[in-house]
């Protein structure tokens, strides 16, 4: 069992990459040269919703430790709002403008026409999904209780 879990590491890791490379193809073919692959994952995460900047990482949208670079750069290009809390003037609210929504859109019909070349492999994602979610909840887990909780 030792062997297929670091192989799986090891494929996480590459996916991700392989993921920002698509990002990064699919940014040049639709001329957007003002933000970077990272940037752009973070909007299509955000999408229609209206988040706090500390619920980018609550909610998994991103983990990185130079999210406040990203948000800034984002708004510097017409991607992103900001709006502070009229009740807490320390909570910042993240809100995709029209321009970020459109590019959004487009990443989104990239996704579904991928999602499209997997078809009829329903079956095997749903398991993959998963393995790859009681993952997730062990190393959560993990670090939130310092130890290996039962699944």
């Amino acid at each position: 069992m030792t062997q297929p879990y670091l192989d799986i590491l090891r494929l996480i890791e590459r996916l991700h990459r392989h993921f920002l490379d698509v990002l990064r193809t699919e940014l040049r073919t639709l001329s957007v040269e003002d933000i970077n692959a990272v940037q752009a994952l973070l909007l299509y995460n955000i999408g229609d919703n209206e988040v706090v900047i500390r619920d980018l990482k609550d909610r998994g949208y991103y983990h990185g430790s130079n999210v406040s670079y990203n948000i800034k750069a984002l708004t510097e290009t017409g991607y992103l709002t900001q709006e502070r809390s009229p009740h807490d003037r320390r909570s910042v609210r993240l809100r995709l403008t029209p321009k970020g929504l459109d590019l959004c859109a487009s990443i989104h019909s990239l996704q579904v026409d991928l999602a499209g070349t997997l078809s009829g492999e329903e079956g095997p994602l749903s398991v993959t999904l998963a393995t790859l979610q009681r993952l997730e909840r062990t190393w959560t887990d993990f670090v939130q209780y310092g130890k290996i909780r039962p699944l």
